[in-house]
C-alpha cells in the first residue's frame, strides 16, 4: 500500500484571457513544482476549478501531469506520487472518475464527501465502499465547509476498514477532530495518511502525528511548504516554527477572497501562469489584492 507523506500541491488550472485553459502555463507550473522539490501533486481538486472544467479539458491536464512526472522520475530517479481528484456527489460518476485515475496511472484518487445530496452516514459509507472496489488507493476528502457534511471519526473508522482506503485529507478545521483520527485510526494503522487540507494547520497536525498537507500555498511556494513539512516530520520543530510563522500572513491571505481566486492573484503578482477564474468565481476585489500583496511582503515571498 502506498505511503503518502509530505507536501502535496493542489494544482490550480491557469486560464487565458478568454477563459480557455493555458495548457503550456499549466505544464510550466508542473515543472516548477517538480524542480522546487514538492513531494507530490494533486490535479483536478477544488483548487483546480474542476466543477467548471469539462472532461476533455481534464483529460489533457491529466496527460500533461503524467508526462511531466514520468520525465522527472526518469531523469531524477525519484518517485513523485500523483493523487488525482475524482470526487462527485453522484456515486456512479465518482466510480468512473476513480477508474479514470487508475487507468491514467495515478498513485491514488482523492474522493470528496458527496455534497448537496446530504446523505446519511450509511450513504456516505456506501459511497466510499463503491469507489474502494475500483482497485486504486483512495484518499477520503473531508471538508464540511464545501460539502455541508462532516465525516465524524466513528464513520471514518468504518471507511478506513474498507480495502484501498489509504488516508484522509482533513479539512474539517478542527485540530481536535484531526487528533481523534490519528488516535483512532493512524495509531492502529501507521500507513494510514492523515493530511491537512489547510496550510495553517500543517505544523500542528504533523506535531500531533499527522503526515503532511495537501497545500494551496505551495502553488506559489513549493520549496517552503516542502521544507516546513519535512522539518516537522523530522522533529526539527524550531525550523518548522520559523517557516510557519513567517508564512502565517500568507496562509491567511491566500483565502481572503475565495479559493482559487486569491492564490491565482498571488501567482499573477509573482509572474506565474494563473490567469482568470471561471464563473461563478470572479477575480478578487481591490481590497483583497492589497491584502495579498501586503502578505507576500510580510511573508518574504520573493
Amino acid at each position: 500500500m502506498i505511503k503518502l507523506q509530505g507536501a502535496f500541491t493542489a494544482l490550480i488550472t491557469p486560464m487565458n484571457g478568454d477563459s480557455s485553459i493555458d495548457y503550456e502555463g499549466f505544464r510550466a507550473n508542473v515543472k516548477f513544482q517538480l524542480e522546487q522539490g514538492i513531494d507530490g501533486l494533486v490535479p483536478l481538486g477544488t483548487t483546480a476549478e474542476t466543477p467548471t472544467l469539462d472532461e476533455d479539458e481534464e483529460d489533457v491536464l491529466i496527460q500533461i501531469v503524467m508526462e511531466e512526472i514520468a520525465n522527472f522520475e526518469k531523469s531524477h530517479k525519484k518517485r513523485i506520487p500523483v493523487i488525482l481528484g475524482a470526487g462527485s456527489n453522484n456515486t456512479r460518476d465518482a466510480v468512473r472518475y476513480v477508474e479514470r485515475a487508475k487507468n491514467a496511472g495515478a498513485d491514488a484518487a482523492l474522493v470528496v464527501t458527496p455534497y448537496y445530496n446530504k446523505p446519511s452516514k450509511e450513504g456516505i459509507f456506501r459511497h466510499f465502499e463503491a469507489v474502494s472496489k475500483v482497485g486504486i488507493p483512495i484518499v477520503v476528502y473531508n471538508i464540511q465547509g464545501r460539502t455541508g457534511v462532516n465525516i465524524p471519526t466513528d464513520l471514518l473508522v468504518r471507511i478506513a476498514e474498507l480495502p484501498n482506503i489509504v488516508g484522509v485529507k482533513e479539512a474539517s478545521g478542527s485540530i481536535a477532530q484531526m487528533m481523534e483520527v490519528i488516535g483512532e485510526i493512524k495509531n492502529k494503522k501507521p500507513d494510514f495518511a492523515v493530511l491537512s487540507g489547510d496550510d495553517s494547520m500543517t505544523l500542528p497536525l504533523v506535531a500531533a502525528g499527522g503526515d503532511g498537507v495537501i497545500s494551496v500555498a505551495s502553488n506559489l511556494i513549493p520549496a517552503e511548504m516542502h521544507d516546513l513539512t519535512a522539518a516537522a516530520l523530522e522533529g526539527d520543530f524550531a525550523k518548522a516554527r520559523e517557516i510557519h510563522y513567517r508564512l502565517a500572513p500568507f496562509f491567511k491571505a491566500e483565502f481572503c477572497d475565495g479559493n482559487p481566486s486569491s492564490i491565482k492573484y498571488a501567482m499573477k503578482v509573482k509572474g506565474m501562469a494563473s490567469g482568470a477564474v471561471r464563473l461563478p468565481l470572479v477575480e478578487v476585489t481591490d481590497a483583497a489584492k492589497t491584502t495579498i500583496e501586503k502578505a507576500l511582503k510580510e511573508s518574504k515571498i520573493n
